[in-house]
C-alpha cells in the first residue's frame, strides 16, 4: 500500500481552518466581546417561501406509495434541468437538457471534473485565488502554473500568449477579489483558450449578483465559449442553498468526448442530488422564486455597498462589492495580510479573510463578505470608522 505523495505538496492548513482557530483562541480569552464575522462567504438568509413549499410537498411525497421516488438519475432530474435551461434562455443562451447536470455544490465539480484530465496538463490559475482549483490540482500531482493577478490589471489577468496552457481555471465574478470581467476580456479568454486547444473551467458561482449588460452571467454569451469552456454554477450564494447542497456544471456538446465523459464518470461515482432538493432547486427559478430571492440578493448587495462607501469615507483601496458579495481591499499602513487580521481582531472584533491566504499576490490585501445581517455590517463599519477615519 502506497499513500499518494502529492498531498504532502500542500499547505498544511485550509486557510479558513486557521482563521477558525484564530477566532475560537480569541473568543475564549475576551468572552465578553462580541465578534463580528465577515469573513467566509456564507450565506445567513434563511430559504425563501417558495423554496420551503416545494421542499415540504416534496417530502410528503417521499411518504406516500404511490409518489415516492428512490435513485434518481445521477445528472439530475429533467424537471430541474428544464428550469435551468430557462434560466440560460434569458441570458440569451441556449442550452439542451443534456448539457446540463446538476450536482450537490460547484466545489465538488470543479474537483471532480479532474478526473476527465490526464495528470500532465498543464494547469494556470489566477493568483490570488479560491484554495480549491489549485490544491485538488496538486492532489493530483498536476503542474500548476499561476497568473499575476494584481493591483496594475486591477486583479482581472489576460492570457499570457507565449505560455500554452491546457487548463484555464477563472472565475467572474471572482472569489476572492469581487473583480468582474466584462465581454472584451472574456473574449480574449475564449480566443485563446480555442487557439491553443485549451478547456476554461468557468466558476460562474456569483453570477447572480452581476448588473446591467457589460457583465456577462454565463461564459457562454461569449461567442466561441462553447467550443472550450466548462461552467460551474451553483445555488449557495442564489438561492442560500450553502447548507442544501445543489448546484450545476454545462458541458456543453460541442467539446465532444468530455460531454459523454462526465456523464460516465457522474453515473459511476455520484449517486445525484436527492429528490427533496431538487425540487426545492427547482423553485428558486420559478417568477416567485426569482422575486423572492431577488430580495436576499439585494440585502447583500446593500450590505456591500455599505462597506465599500465605508472604506472609501476611510481613504481604503478596494474593489468588488458591485456585482459581487465580496470587498478586496489594500490593507491600511502598509500591514501584512494575517497583520492586519489580528488587529481588527484584536482592536474591533472583526473576522475578515486574510489576503495572504489566497496565494502571494493576496498579500497585503484583505477580503470582507457582505453575507452578514444588515445590523452587524452597520456595527463593523462603525467600528472600522473609528479605527481609520
Amino acid at each position: 500500500m502506497k499513500l499518494n505523495d502529492n498531498y504532502d505538496n500542500l499547505e498544511q492548513s485550509y486557510l479558513f481552518s486557521t482563521v477558525n482557530k484564530k477566532v475560537k483562541e480569541y473568543a475564549e480569552k475576551n468572552p465578553d466581546k462580541k465578534i463580528i464575522r465577515l469573513g467566509i462567504g456564507d450565506v445567513t438568509r434563511p430559504l425563501c417561501k417558495t423554496v420551503i413549499e416545494a421542499m415540504h410537498k416534496a417530502v410528503d411525497e417521499m411518504g406516500a406509495q404511490e409518489t415516492f421516488r428512490g435513485y434518481g438519475p445521477e445528472q439530475g432530474y429533467d424537471f430541474l434541468r428544464t428550469a435551468i435551461q430557462g434560466y440560460y434562455k434569458k441570458h440569451n443562451v441556449d442550452l439542451c437538457l443534456d448539457e446540463i447536470f446538476i450536482s450537490d455544490g460547484a466545489k465538488s465539480d470543479l474537483g471532480n471534473i479532474l478526473d476527465l484530465f490526464d495528470k500532465d496538463n498543464k494547469v494556470i490559475v489566477p493568483d490570488p485565488v479560491y484554495p480549491v482549483y489549485a490544491d485538488t490540482n496538486i492532489m493530483a500531482g498536476r503542474e500548476v502554473h499561476f497568473m499575476n493577478a494584481n493591483g496594475e490589471n486591477e486583479f482581472l489577468p489576460l492570457p499570457d500568449k507565449s505560455f500554452k496552457a491546457d487548463i484555464i481555471y477563472l472565475c467572474s465574478p471572482n472569489n476572492p477579489t469581487g473583480a468582474t470581467y466584462n465581454r472584451k476580456q472574456l473574449k480574449e479568454w475564449v480566443d485563446y483558450a480555442n487557439s491553443i486547444n485549451a478547456v476554461i473551467l468557468f466558476d460562474s458561482a456569483y453570477e447572480c449578483f452581476v448588473e446591467g449588460v457589460e457583465i456577462p452571467h454565463s461564459i457562454y454569451e461569449i461567442e466561441g465559449a462553447k467550443n472550450c469552456a466548462i461552467e460551474f454554477c451553483s445555488l449557495s450564494k442564489m438561492a442560500g442553498f450553502t447548507g442544501t447542497r445543489c448546484g450545476y456544471t454545462i458541458v456543453p456538446i460541442e467539446l465532444g468526448k468530455l460531454n459523454k465523459m462526465w456523464l460516465r464518470r457522474q453515473t459511476t461515482k455520484f449517486n445525484g442530488v436527492p429528490y427533496i432538493v431538487q425540487r426545492g432547486a427547482e423553485a428558486v427559478f420559478t417568477e416567485e422564486g426569482q422575486k423572492e430571492i431577488l430580495e436576499n440578493i439585494n440585502y447583500y448587495k446593500n450590505n456591500a455597498q455599505l462597506i465599500s462607501d465605508t472604506l472609501k469615507s476611510c481613504n481604503i483601496w478596494h474593489i468588488g462589492g458591485k456585482h459581487s458579495p465580496y470587498i478586496w481591499l489594500k490593507c491600511p499602513n502598509n500591514m501584512k495580510s494575517w497583520e492586519f487580521f489580528d488587529y481588527l481582531l484584536e482592536n474591533a472584533q472583526i473576522v475578515g479573510t486574510p489576503g495572504a491566504g489566497f496565494g502571494k499576490n493576496g498579500e497585503g490585501y484583505f477580503r470582507l463578505t457582505s453575507f452578514g445581517s444588515y445590523e452587524n455590517t452597520l456595527e463593523a463599519m462603525d467600528r472600522i470608522k473609528k479605527l481609520f477615519a
